[in-house]
């Protein structure tokens, strides 16, 4: 997709700032500008958050935020990141759009359903074409509203990586901490699209799941899935604030881009400041090709804005690291100082946060292992805001199996001095107090 502009500022004392500075980096405030002569934005003591989390993430504001002394510090603004679905919703703009669009014919039949993904399966291709059938000329619409088969074998292999036969419909070598294939084929199943239609389709799908009642479902093929969507109160009021203490705020996303460019306004946010899966474009149009980050340039989706992917588009597009370096943790001056996240999918980023870490409890487990671990004392966890998950049964296993390796594989998590988290109780869950 599009290559996003630069928003550094330039300061008349550029020549100490670095290519690191964060996009949108001011100058401190001068002396008219003095902490003692500002009023400090305040979250919204009207909206309930789980114990003391409003007042310690105040605090994180006040420190970090136009109240800080010095504000905001010789490298720019300090930097908010926030994962979008079940972070700053609740529930899946991509399973919404997905859904739309397979209610409104919008996905466009492929030459192959092969070509789609390198990692799709023969059994996935054979399904797929059995299910959706050959007789629609390559490039036209798919009637899925009307076929329910091939609706079902798109959703399932959404949902579940397998066919509706249950055979597997990913298989191959990637990554495990920088991409998911599954994550990948959405925006590759809109290829032939601009980018400006699959946004319209996502404001489209954004307009019925707002409209739609909580707690409300729909059905797509036979799949029943979530139909409604809500913006989180507590979470448009924490960006707002943010943005008034001076913060640059950010959506990190593994959501296509143009899909999570038709939501982030919601909150404030423009495109510059969203971050999502970037499709590479052949004449304006979304192809099967997905562009790499740091020194990774293959375009099959390796390195997605998922778990460690999202701190190296963080590193990348945000404090402008380019190359290897991008995948590794920076020193404090260009991390975030705060990120915001629900599941294991941003647990890379969240970590790197130097002032406040907001784990939204959706009860995963390296993230709650490192929520409730609290290594740095900056943890702050949250239950859902909408439809709070009851106490987690049992432990977290963060002894044993709460971490994902590289290659899949299931394994301890560690601290960052290599000591093992012990297994963890949930403490944050249920209905949230004010």
């Amino acid at each position: 997709m599009r290559k996003k502009p630069a928003l550094l500022i330039g300061l008349a004392a550029a020549a100490v700032l670095t290519a690191a500075t964060p996009a949108g980096a001011v100058a401190p405030a001068s002396p008219a500008q003095a902490p003692s002569a500002r009023v400090c934005p305040q979250l919204d003591k009207n909206l309930p958050w789980h114990g003391d989390n409003r007042a310690r993430l105040q605090k994180m504001i006040d420190e970090r935020g136009i109240c800080s002394k010095p504000v905001p510090g010789p490298e720019g603004r300090p930097v908010a990141a926030f994962d979008w679905d079940n972070t700053v919703v609740k529930n899946d703009i991509t399973d919404a759009t997905l859904a739309w669009a397979l209610k409104h014919d919008k996905i466009l039949r492929p030459k192959s359903w092969k070509s789609t993904s390198a990692w799709l399966t023969p059994a996935a291709d054979r399904a797929l074409t059995a299910a959706c059938g050959t007789s629609v000329p390559v490039g036209k619409p798919l009637p899925t509203s009307r076929n329910a088969a091939c609706a079902d074998e798109i959703m399932e292999i959404r949902e579940k990586e397998r066919t509706m036969s249950g055979e597997p419909a990913f298989a191959g070598d990637w990554n495990h901490r920088r991409t998911v294939p599954a994550y990948a084929w959405i925006p590759q199943l809109f290829a032939g699209h601009t980018p400006a239609a699959l946004t319209s389709f996502a404001k489209q799908a954004r307009a019925e799941q707002l409209a739609a009642p909580i707690g409300s479902k729909q059905t797509v093929g036979t799949h029943t899935i979530a139909g409604y969507i809500r913006y989180y109160d507590q979470q448009k009021d924490l960006i707002r604030t943010l943005k008034a203490a001076g913060f640059e705020v950010f959506i990190v996303s593994a959501s296509a881009e143009p899909i999570a460019e038709a939501w982030s306004s919601g909150v404030g946010l423009d495109r510059a400041h969203t971050i999502g899966i970037r499709s590479v474009l052949d004449r304006g149009r979304l192809t099967t090709g997905i562009q790499g980050c740091g020194d990774v340039r293959g375009t099959r989706g390796d390195a997605l804005p998922f778990m460690d992917g999202k701190r190296c588009w963080i590193n990348q597009e945000i404090f402008r690291i380019k190359g290897a370096e991008a995948w590794r943790q920076q020193d404090p001056a260009h991390r975030i100082a705060l990120g915001a996240g629900d599941a294991d999918t941003d647990v890379t980023f969240v970590k790197d946060a130097t002032g406040a870490h907001l784990a939204i409890n959706r009860n995963k487990s390296e993230l709650m292992c490192r929520a409730y671990d609290n290594a740095d004392g900056r943890w702050v966890v949250n239950p859902m805001f909408i439809e709070p998950l009851p106490r987690k049964s049992g432990a977290y296993p963060c002894s044993t199996t709460g971490y994902v390796n590289t290659d899949g594989a299931p394994g301890p998590v560690r601290r960052a001095d290599g000591t093992v988290i012990p297994d963890q109780q949930d403490r944050a869950y249920g209905v949230v107090s004010s």
